[in-house]
């Protein structure tokens, strides 16, 4: 059970979007059709377990726990929804009316623009593909995918009030399209495709997949296939932030309701002094277990004079993130200020399907090993993850991600694989996953990820490693794709409830 610990004002926020009622009236295809208000609420992560750094669920951390502070300690607003009872449900926070029953089969980008354009429901002929934010909006982080038993799946979908089709041959692939796309330019050919953002309701990722076009808009023929829920209200509104500098290091978002820290943990010590970028440890990161205790140590020191400071769970920092832009970091760099522009930000929140890792977002490119070399072929765990066809190719499916990698892979993976392999896979504000500590099978950043480090940032790697353990990222099956860049010290936002 989640111990309540939010603001009273948060509290009412909630009250009044649940009573408020109101419709822009417009003109739709010679239809009158009043399209929903709309409201920028973000509702709770709904993760309901504690976890360890190995994945095992324990009781409630207390305060001075080291793992105290991660998502399912703190309750935000609870989803709600109507059904209406004509194939559509009306989220209660949001004013967002989503299509209940999505078509079971996966259509290619195209398709879903067409099946969108000519779909009547409800009533409605309004209907559009959500945002990224928007279809985030409707994630319940309590879910949980078995590949090998659907039965025992649980969607990333209130499920009682939304229709979910797995894929019966590829459980793990369930990933939605959306009106987001990269805008971030391409430093290699492999990232001149354009990529559409979808959150995957079977295993709870958030990444950008190929819709069949290239950067500069035209097309690229080899879009993958994926699932539509349809959406309709104002548009322009949910996911749009209202951000002012309160001149004292913090950020408030009026329209969320949530304040932040202007700095990230890269540029702050544990007793909340602040880092010169020419201090040998600027830009330090944390594992995420290090990341909880830290949190605790802000808020003895009273960071920014405040105390209840917390680690966001994976709605509240998505909520930040700013898709569509055309440099990193993607978050809005008139209000924050990063260690890093190629930067990774810890989540509260345990990913669902490995509970030895958390997830975090990307605020710089989401590099993975490329699929289309030597190095990692059929490694990733989408088949929506591998990079287009060539011209008059089928598109190939991939298989599920193993347990474990033949000696066979092993060997072809490491001895072909080379840090150039990495490429922007998922996209800036890609939702993925790292270890949780340096225990277990991850004791250290294997060496490619310590080579992207390098390349990255220009600097001699700093965190502590034993030049002795060969382990690659392809020998770390925890991952959700071996093949992705294993980061283990990221960095973090304080979030907390405005006053």
């Amino acid at each position: 059970m989640k111990m309540i610990d939010r603001k009273a004002s948060m509290l009412l926020l909630a009250t009044t979007v649940l009573i408020a009622t109101g419709c822009l009236t417009v003109g739709n295809n010679d239809m009158t059709t009043e399209v929903p208000e709309v409201k920028f609420v973000v509702t709770d992560a709904m993760q309901s377990s504690f976890y360890d750094a190995d994945g095992n669920i324990i009781d409630e951390p207390e305060l001075g726990d080291p793992l105290y502070g991660q998502d399912a300690q703190y309750q935000g607003i609870i989803p709600s929804y109507t059904d209406n009872g004509d194939g559509t449900v009306t989220d209660d926070n949001t004013g967002l009316m989503w299509q209940q029953t999505p078509p079971s089969d996966k259509l290619t980008y195209d398709e879903a623009l067409e099946y969108i354009e000519n779909l009547e429901l409800g009533g409605y002929t309004d209907w559009r593909l959500p945002t990224i934010k928007e279809s985030f909006s409707l994630a319940d982080m309590d879910g949980k995918l078995n590949a090998a038993d659907i039965e025992e799946c649980v969607p990333y979908i209130d499920s009682d009030y939304f229709d979910f089709f797995y894929d019966e041959g590829r459980p793990y692939t369930g990933s939605y399209w959306t009106s987001s796309v990269t805008k971030i330019p391409a430093q290699n050919e492999y990232e001149e495709s354009e990529k559409n953002y979808g959150f995957n309701w079977a295993d709870g990722h958030l990444k950008s997949y190929g819709d069949g076009y290239y950067l500069d808009g035209s097309s690229s023929g080899s879009s993958i296939p994926a699932g539509v829920r349809a959406v309709r209200g104002e548009e322009g509104v949910f996911g749009i932030n209202d951000f002012v500098d309160n001149g004292d290091g913090t950020i408030t978002d009026q329209a969320t309701g949530f304040m932040w820290s202007q700095q990230d943990s890269g540029a702050l010590n544990s007793d909340g002094t602040f880092r010169t970028e020419a201090d040998d440890d600027y830009g330090y990161g944390r594992t995420w277990v290090d990341t909880l205790g830290w949190v605790q140590e802000m808020n003895n020191a009273a960071y920014l004079g405040y105390s209840d400071w917390r680690l966001p769970d994976a709605k509240e920092l998505q909520s930040i993130v700013q898709y569509g832009i055309t440099e990193l970091p993607v978050v809005d760099t008139d209000y924050f200020d990063l260690s890093r522009e190629d930067c990774y930000m810890w989540t509260s929140t345990t990913c669902g399907d490995f509970p030895d890792t958390a997830l975090y977002f990307a605020f710089g490119r989401a590099y993975g090993i490329n699929l289309a070399t030597g190095g990692a072929t059929g490694m990733g765990s989408d088949e929506e993850m591998g990079p287009p066809p060539e011209d008059g190719e089928e598109s190939k499916e991939l298989p599920p991600p193993t347990e474990e990698v033949s000696d066979e892979e092993e060997s072809s993976s490491s001895v072909d694989a080379t840090v150039d392999d990495f490429v922007d896979t998922h996209g800036p504000g890609a939702m993925r996953n790292d270890y949780k500590d340096t225990t277990g099978v991850a004791t250290q950043a294997p060496e490619l990820s310590r080579q992207l480090w390098e390349s990255l940032y220009g600097e001699e790697y700093p965190y502590d490693y034993d030049p002795e353990d060969t382990t690659t990222i392809f020998e770390l099956s925890a991952s959700e794709n071996a093949a992705d860049y294993i980061v283990l010290y990221n960095y973090a936002l304080l979030v907390r409830d405005v006053d």
